[in-house]
Formats: structure tokens, C-alpha cells, sequence
């Protein structure tokens, strides 16, 4: 069973990096919406959680070319996992079964920037974005400064949201500790459309 539910992770990975080279070289698959959507209104069964930046550039059915029912998608500014994040999460993993967990941020990140500034937020809202990310910047300036300090935050972030859903999340906690989920850590590139992969196969957190 367990290397049933691998196996089914890796299938995942696969198909979604498959659907990434497409969207990189312009060629999407064509799919018959009209039959598929009337198919899915009896259900969904998808092959992938996400949780990623609310980035107009990062839309995570396109990046990954897939379509109605491939993923189930929870998306935050920064992407961060905060308690509705947690639960929208939760709910897939108990009730959709996906095998793979897949967190996804992006160069020059909005949110991580403004968390590296250091400036006061001017809403109570947004200061909350900022607390969660702030973990990540911290790691990311005993190493580096400039431009190279916001990619490193940038993926400090990736990283730290990952470890937010297991510290935050018994239900997912349980399901990474007993092999039924799979989590993989992912940025994407603004200017190639590449999703690169930054967290190696079996390693976690």
C-alpha cells in the first residue's frame, strides 16, 4: 500500500512537470471541456493538492497545463498557510485522497519582498502575512544581503510554509508520517515558465 500511494505521487509529480514542459514550449493540450465538465458534476478526484502564491502571473492550472478536476488549489498572497489555508488543505487530504502535496512560490514575490523591507504594514491583514513570512526572512539575512537575500527568502518561505502545514496540521502531519502524502516544495520561474523542484525525492522537511 505504501509503495502503492509512492508511486502515485510520483505519477503525479511527473504529469504535472510533463504539463509544465507544455506550457514552456506553448503547446497545451486541447481537452473537451463540455464532456469533461459534465462528467466532473458527479465528483472530483484529483491528483494533487496545492498551495500557492495568489500571484496573477503563477495560476496553477496553466503553469502546469492541467484542467477542471486535476488539482485541488488553496492559493494566499505569499503562500502562506494560515488556518483557512490548513483546513481548505485538510479537506482534500481526507476526503480527495491526493498523494501529493505540492507548495509553489515564485521569483520576485510581492509579499516576501515586503516582508524583507521591513515596513509597517498598514492593516492588520497584511501584518498577518507578513508575521508567517518573517521566520523565513530571518534565516535568509544570517546569509545573504541584496538581491540575493529575496531569492533566498523567497524559497526560506517555500520551505517555512511547508513546515507550517506539518507543525499546524495533525491531519497532514499523520498522513506525510504514515507514507498517504507526499509534500514537494516548488518555485516558478517568472521570465522561462519553468517550475523548478527544490526539495530532493524522499527528503522531508
Amino acid at each position: 500500500m505504501l509503495s502503492e500511494t509512492i508511486h502515485l505521487a510520483s505519477e503525479a509529480w511527473d504529469s504535472l512537470m510533463a504539463g509544465n514542459r507544455r506550457f514552456v514550449a506553448g503547446t497545451p493540450q486541447a481537452r473537451a471541456l463540455i464532456s469533461l465538465r459534465q462528467k466532473l458534476a458527479s465528483g472530483q478526484s484529483c491528483k494533487a493538492i496545492m498551495l500557492c502564491c495568489s500571484d496573477s502571473r503563477v495560476g496553477p492550472e496553466l503553469i502546469f497545463d492541467q484542467s477542471l478536476g486535476d488539482i485541488f488549489v488553496v492559493r494566499t498572497a505569499g503562500n502562506v498557510a494560515d488556518a483557512v489555508a490548513l483546513g481548505s488543505i485538510e479537506y482534500a487530504v481526507e476526503h480527495l485522497h491526493s498523494p501529493v502535496l505540492v507548495l509553489v512560490g515564485h521569483q520576485k514575490c510581492g509579499a516576501v519582498i515586503a516582508a524583507c523591507s521591513g515596513e509597517k504594514m498598514p492593516s492588520s491583514n497584511l501584518k498577518a502575512i507578513m508575521e508567517k513570512i518573517h521566520p523565513a526572512v530571518a534565516q535568509a539575512k544570517a546569509r545573504a544581503k541584496g538581491d540575493e537575500l529575496i531569492e533566498l527568502a523567497i524559497r526560506e518561505n517555500i520551505h517555512q510554509s511547508a513546515l507550517d502545514l506539518l507543525a499546524n496540521s495533525e491531519i497532514i502531519r499523520i498522513a506525510v508520517k504514515s507514507g498517504k502524502l507526499s509534500v514537494i516544495e516548488a518555485e516558478y520561474e517568472l521570465g522561462t515558465g519553468h517550475v523548478v523542484r527544490l526539495n530532493a525525492p524522499g527528503r522531508y522537511p
